[in-house]
């Protein structure tokens, strides 16, 4: 009876639960010490003969993927002896690295910056572990951005305080957003998805450039950013972050790990923000930034067997935020501006991956995913109601003939239910794609790997479309690595929900009936570098350009009339080409420096002319400096940007509100972390050079004239801001 109970619970189980990456089914875990005992983080952790590996965080530990029938890894530190072991399938170990110099007692770890996946993965990938999520305030997935050279994060509007991130010079509609492998905050999500992920709660964050693997679907046109949770088999009993600011932000965070027994743990998440206090320092009338108000839960279950990994969560958020004219302006007036945006938003989502043989050559993968997405909103006189369902599944099955031949196929299903009301008008919009996939990995004598994958999606208007996506990878020795790719991508664009922000103005909103999904063809090739300076240090250097060709695009012509924004489909060119080069360096132990500069250059035909995208930086250039003491009871951050300038919508010819071009401009934050045994304190700075952008709303003074803009935001809407903050953790017993 037993037997037949627990057969009926794991046939129940897979039919609803689901797994982003097959073989995550069988991890191997573990921890990297020095000889002292204290963790190692950012050492490298791969398998031997193997194209895949990991990082250790900043408490020396790791999660490594299996891959295939591979059972020896390699683990290596600058300056400490390299380890080789042999490990089991759900196993967890402990690594001890002796330090190359022997008489050497005070060792210290490394602390990178972010790492680069570039010695093992065939896609170029970036991760930002928990130790560089935390040298800035980080409060929100949003703010996570301030020390990537390749990510740019800015406000969509001066009003809302929407954001949008840029990635190869393209906004976040273009990048896929992914949590835990699910893609999310999609549709009326995507203005404020942004502030829906609190730091605190983030292990890590991968950005990848470019196309993705097709095992992920169709909608990456210039890359992928996806975010990992904190796991409760890896996470500490209890954390909590409380965080305030000059501009007298408060938020409150806090998270609980609790082990159920050997095979069954869970955690709990819990994020309160308030930022309810009125701020004008440019003294338009208007609030710099929304008052806002969030609270936001997420609870998820771990269930762990040698065959067996399942994991199911739910996640429930409330946001209130108001913003338009301040206190003082509303008491002079009988209709004062205002905007309202009230959401509430639910997530669910269940993983799980089975094993078929235990040298875990084949596993067999499903995720099915769903959230709902209320929102009410107003912008002045404009009334905006707008409801979104969505329904993701995708089954996984992977498995490798040989070690130099791996195979990955399945079959996904992505649906939205959409209602929107826009001034008591109704309108539905339901989209229903099934797909298929198919993905071959070779690689030979550890030096080349290929990648080629291919999908077919069926769509209502286009019928079956094809998504071709190529991977090369190319060692010519070790210290060097190239990549390439080439790959289609496309989407269907929300007009309304992903840009509702261009309601703050008395733009009349034009949008052409019959617009098409949206396609592009995306290049990319990079070379990285990690050169030996003799000093048991490694200088690394990372050159890269991406191309992104649009066949189809929705485009926002904001040029044509300065009273109207007109959403129309692209009839000629558009294109983004984004170069890249950065360095990083250890100079003496504790200190590190990274460098970088892009040059972006981004153009789409806008009313018959191919012309420079407006609000868009030409280039980027970033230093950031990091000093550890040798115990790591101090740190010091430093992070200092130069904007590149652009070009503005074109003004009014009759009256010219704003300048055709606006210049660069430069940024500079710094934070002091004081470490303690369970608990830091950390204090620092945004904007300290105090640069806003001047009159970021067109014509505040008269809200309710044809003149009224915000959205022609290019810098900073809000000076310089102090905030402190105080992190403490109660560590998991052994």
């Amino acid at each position: 009876m037993k037997s037949f109970i627990k057969r009926g619970a794991l046939f129940s189980l897979l039919i609803g639960t689901a797994l982003s990456v097959a073989a995550q089914s069988a991890h191997i875990q573990g921890t990297v010490v020095d000889e002292e005992g204290r963790p190692l983080p950012g050492a490298d952790v791969y398998w031997m003969g193997g194209k895949s590996g990991t990082i250790t965080d900043e408490k020396g530990n790791f999660d490594l993927e299996p891959e295939g029938n591979l059972r020896k890894i390699i683990v290596s530190f600058i300056g400490y002896q390299n380890d080789t072991l042999s490990v089991t399938p759900d196993t967890h170990v402990k690594v001890k690295l002796s330090s190359l110099e022997l008489d050497e007692v005070n060792v210290s770890a490394k602390k990178m910056l972010y790492v680069l996946n570039s010695r093992v993965d065939v896609v170029q990938t970036q991760k930002m572990n928990e130790g560089e999520l935390r040298r800035a305030a980080c409060c929100n997935l949003g703010e996570s951005f301030v020390n990537n050279p390749s990510v740019d994060v800015s406000y969509s509007d001066a009003a809302t305080g929407a954001k949008q991130i840029k990635l190869l010079g393209l906004s976040g509609s273009y990048v896929q957003m992914l949590t835990e492998k699910i893609p999310n905050f999609r549709g009326l999500a995507s203005p404020f998805g942004l502030n829906f992920i609190p730091g605190p709660w983030m292990e890590s964050i991968q950005v990848s450039k470019g196309i993705a693997s097709v095992a992920d679907g169709f909608e990456a046109l210039t890359g992928q950013i996806n975010v990992e949770y904190k796991k409760p088999i890896s996470s500490d009993q209890l954390s909590i972050n409380l965080f305030g600011s000059s501009a007298r932000r408060l938020e409150g965070n806090i998270d609980a790990a609790f082990k159920i027994n050997d095979t069954l743990s869970t955690m709990l998440f819990a994020h309160y923000e308030n930022d309810t206090k009125e701020h004008d320092m440019g003294g338009d009338g208007f609030l710099d930034q929304p008052k806002v108000q969030q609270v936001n839960l997420f609870n998820r279950w771990y269930y762990r067997t040698d065959k067996l990994i399942s994991q199911v969560g739910a996640k429930y958020i409330y946001e209130d935020r108001k913003s338009g004219e301040t206190k003082q302006y509303r008491e002079k007036t009988e209709n004062p501006y205002e905007i309202g945006i009230t959401t509430h938003r639910g997530e669910l989502f269940t993983k799980n991956g089975i094993m078929y043989d235990d040298k875990g050559n084949s596993s067999l993968g499903i995720i099915v995913a769903g959230s709902y997405h209320d929102q009410k909103a107003s912008y002045g006189r404009a009334k905006y109601d707008a409801n979104q369902g969505n329904l993701y599944a995708n089954i996984i099955y992977e498995t490798e003939l040989h070690p130099a031949h791996a195979v990955k196929g399945g079959a996904s299903f992505n649906g939205d239910w959409f209602h929107e009301s826009i001034d008591k008008t109704e309108a539905d919009a339901n989209e229903f794609i099934p797909g298929i996939f198919a993905e071959y990995t070779f690689k030979w004598q550890q030096k080349f790997v290929a990648m080629v994958g291919v999908r077919g999606d069926y769509h209502r208007t286009e019928k079956f479309f094809v998504t071709p996506r190529l991977h090369l990878k190319y060692d010519p020795c070790e210290w060097v690595y190239f990549r390439g790719s080439i790959g289609k991508g496309s989407r269907t664009t929300r007009v309304l929900g992903e840009n509702s922000y261009l309601m703050a103005s008395s733009r009349k909103i034009l949008i052409d009936e019959q617009l098409k999904r949206e396609s592009a063809w995306n290049f990319g090739i990079s070379a990285n570098a990690f050169i030996p300076t003799g000093k048991k240090r490694k200088i690394s250097v990372i050159t890269e350009w991406y191309y992104t060709h649009f066949t189809d695009q929705v485009i926002a012509d904001l040029d044509s009339d300065p009273h109207q924004v007109h959403f129309t489909n692209l009839d000629g060119r558009s294109y983004s080409s984004t170069f890249q080069a950065e360095v990083n360096y250890e100079f003496f132990r504790g200190f590190t420096v990274t460098a970088a500069h892009r040059i972006t250059d981004v153009k789409q035909t806008i009313n018959g002319r191919l012309r420079e995208k407006p609000l868009t930086s030409r280039f980027k250039t970033l230093l950031t400096v990091m000093y550890q003491t040798p115990l790591k009871k101090w740190q010091f951050d430093v992070t200092g940007q130069l904007n590149g300038g652009g070009r503005m919508p074109d003004p009014d010819p009759d009256q010219p509100l704003w300048e055709r071009r606006y210049k660069p401009f430069p940024l500079l934050s710094g934070q002091v972390t004081r470490r303690f045994k369970h608990w830091s304190v950390y204090a620092g700075a945004e904007n300290i050079l105090n640069f806003t952008q001047e009159h970021p709303i067109i014509d505040a003074e008269n809200p309710w004239g044809e003149h009224f803009d915000a959205s022609m935001v290019w810098g900073p809407v809000h000076g310089r801001k102090f905030y402190a903050g105080l992190r403490w953790s109660l560590p998991q017993k052994d």
